[in-house]
């Protein structure tokens, strides 16, 4: 399972209502939902708060990574968000997000999950990568940009960014 297959063009959103954290995840839940028949939207939703409870996936440059287990989830799943407005996402650097990438996996999680886990930490503590991104102008440019520096990142990769 490669990041690059989990997201699918339809998963990439742009110019995403933000609000708050809070909205943003409500937001992902309800699309995320709607586009995949065996998950709810509250159980969704009520996880990645949950998630977040424990520290915010806030990871720093404008950037969160939610992710939870979910145990409707047969394999993992993904989205990436770019928000027309950042919010307050309890950062740990202290600014707001406006790059959010998701990612849900089964419940029975093993290591392969926490590869792709790190693996989209990888890709988006690229500053040249954070910066095509936020200068997509379109959905489709968001999604080309996004699978661009995920090939680039691909496991094996040693390369540094």
């Amino acid at each position: 399972m490669t990041l690059e297959a989990i997201l699918p063009p339809e998963r990439t959103l742009f110019d995403v209502p933000g609000g708050s954290k809070k909205r943003v995840l409500e937001f992902f839940s309800t699309f995320i939902a709607q586009n995949t028949p065996s998950l709810d939207s509250q159980e969704v939703f009520s996880r990645l708060i949950g998630r977040e409870r424990l520290g915010s996936t806030g990871i720093g440059n404008g950037v969160a990574i939610p992710h939870a287990r979910n145990p409707h989830c047969k394999a993992p799943i993904s989205g990436f968000l770019k928000l027309a407005e950042p919010v307050d996402f309890d950062a740990i650097d202290g600014e707001p997000v406006d790059l959010v990438f998701v990612l849900l996996v089964p419940e029975e999680a093993d290591d392969a999950h926490l590869a792709l886990l790190g693996q989209v930490a990888g890709v988006m503590n690229d500053a040249n990568t954070r910066h095509r991104l936020r200068h997509a102008s379109s959905q489709r440019e968001l999604h080309e940009r996004l699978q661009e520096a995920i090939r680039q990142q691909a496991p094996g990769d040693d390369t540094p960014s």
